[in-house]
C-alpha cells in the first residue's frame, strides 16, 4: 500500500487533496500580511540561530534566541486559532456541526 508521509500531504494544494480543509471564508488581506510577517520574523531568527552555530557563538546566547522562537511559534499558534475560533468555527457551528467543538480541543491540545 502506497501511503503519503506527512509532509507529502502538507505539499499538496487543497484541491488536489480531499482530507484538506480549505476556510469558506478567505482571510482579509490585513490578517494574512500581519501572519506573513510574523512568520517571516521566526524564520529571520532560525536563521540568525544557524549563524550562531556557524560563528560558534555561546550556548547560552543559542539558548536565548531558540527560547523567542519558542515563544514566537506559540503566540502565532494561538492567533491562527483565535482566528479559527471567530471564523471556522463559528461557521461550522452556525451550520449545525457539532463535531467541530471536539475538533478545535483537539487542535488546542496540539499547540501547548
Amino acid at each position: 500500500m502506497n501511503r503519503m508521509n506527512d509532509a507529502d500531504a502538507h505539499s499538496l494544494n487543497a484541491a488536489d487533496c480531499p482530507a484538506c480543509h480549505q476556510r469558506h471564508t478567505p482571510r482579509n488581506g490585513e490578517e494574512l500580511r500581519q501572519l506573513k510577517n510574523r512568520l517571516n520574523r521566526m524564520v529571520g531568527q532560525l536563521n540568525g540561530i544557524a549563524r550562531m552555530l556557524d560563528e560558534n557563538r555561546y550556548c547560552g546566547d543559542i539558548l536565548i534566541q531558540i527560547s523567542a522562537v519558542e515563544r514566537a511559534l506559540q503566540s502565532f499558534g494561538y492567533t491562527v486559532l483565535k482566528s479559527h475560533m471567530e471564523s471556522c468555527v463559528v461557521e461550522e457551528v452556525l451550520s449545525g456541526n457539532s463535531e467541530i467543538m471536539a475538533q478545535t480541543l483537539e487542535l488546542m491540545k496540539k499547540l501547548k
